[in-house]
């Protein structure tokens, strides 16, 4: 099941690392002029194994997607198999043109929103951020495109969740993503001190809760953390299940989120995962076939490293939420380490 639920086989698809922006959170190190893409055909393959595979939901990320010249080429291939589609951008280049890239081809439009215009223009290193973006939503209202907005929690932001909460609505947003901050990319530098704690997390909580009272059916809100009780009561919903039957299970099954990085690597849960637990290249084999060797091979590792995981985090002792995709995905570079101290994670 994991942790996109019941219904939802995700793959992650980060297209190219070719950015507008430096942003200072960015998980992947994207910013203008870096250039790391694969070939249209093997971006082909990945969406035929991954629909063959069990995954109906494929995003679309970087990097800035919209920079990405095959986009609306990937998207209408993931629609003809029956996938649902996503963008995420930060929304300064969503004109015209782009804007009929995206029309008829995208579910949904996920806008990175960081907080008040002044609070998203430094995030995003560029002064007029917010304002190019804010302006842009009006073509994407009026060209009938589904969006919704990604709020970065950070330690210190969130007072400023009340007034994303009103924005999106403002705007017709049909969700608002509120997704923690994690010490992964150019954010483990001078954001590591900014990532949210378990007090702060816990408050978010609350606070989502609030507005969701408060704002009802307008806006769906999401919060990306994992609470304990679900973790000692469901546990498979964190892939820690020691009787999962592997070999009667599709990789959609087993495993969503699944990630295919710029450069070609196939990892589980989250960008820039330990390398122990890499499915592999796709410059050197189809996803079909790196599937299997990862199910021979990683799986039972990976399912016993998750069920450590959630030992330690149903402990008494533990926070009550924690970000489950943060605690994984450093157990997994600790765990690496141990394994072979030598084998870089990046």
């Amino acid at each position: 099941m994991g942790p996109t639920g019941a219904s939802l086989r995700v793959l992650q698809l980060h297209v190219s690392r070719r950015c507008n922006l430096a942003c200072a959170h960015c998980y992947s190190n994207s910013g203008p002029g870096l250039v790391d893409e694969l070939s249209t055909e093997l971006w082909h393959g990945v969406l035929d194994d991954a629909a063959n595979a069990g995954f109906n939901v494929v995003g679309f990320s970087g990097g800035e997607p919209l920079m990405f010249s095959p986009l609306r080429d990937l998207l209408l291939h993931a629609r003809s198999l029956n996938m649902i589609t996503t963008v995420t951008t930060n929304g300064m280049l969503l004109d015209s043109r782009h804007i009929q890239a995206l029309s008829g081809a995208v579910s949904l439009v996920a806008i990175s929103l960081d907080g008040t215009p002044e609070a998203h223009n430094q995030m995003r290193g560029h002064p007029r951020a917010f304002s190019t973006m804010a302006r842009r939503l009006s073509g994407v209202r009026a060209a009938g495109i589904p969006f919704g907005f990604i709020f970065t929690l950070t330690q210190f932001n969130l007072d400023q969740l009340l007034w994303a909460a009103e924005f999106a609505v403002a705007e017709g947003a049909k969700l608002l993503q509120v997704h923690p901050l994690e010490a992964v990319g150019r954010a483990n530098g001078s954001l590591a001190r900014a990532v949210p704690d378990s007090t702060e997390l816990a408050y978010a909580v609350l606070v989502v809760a609030r507005l969701r009272e408060l704002i009802g059916s307008e806006l769906k809100i999401q919060l990306d953390v994992a609470g304990r009780d679900t973790m000692e009561s469901a546990p498979e919903t964190v892939f820690a299940t020691e009787d999962w039957p592997a070999d009667e299970c599709s990789l959609g099954d087993l495993m969503s989120p699944l990630i295919v990085e710029a450069d070609g690597t196939v990892v589980p849960v989250e960008y820039a995962f330990g390398r122990r637990w890499t499915l592999g290249n796709l410059r050197d084999a189809p996803l079909s076939v790196l599937a299997q060797r990862w199910k021979r091979d990683c799986l039972p590792d990976f399912r016993a490293m998750c069920m450590r995981v959630r030992q330690e985090a149903i402990a008494p002792d533990e926070p009550a939420v924690i970000n489950w995709y943060s605690r994984i995905a450093e157990e997994s570079v600790r765990a690496q380490a141990a394994f072979h101290p030598t084998l870089s994670s990046n």
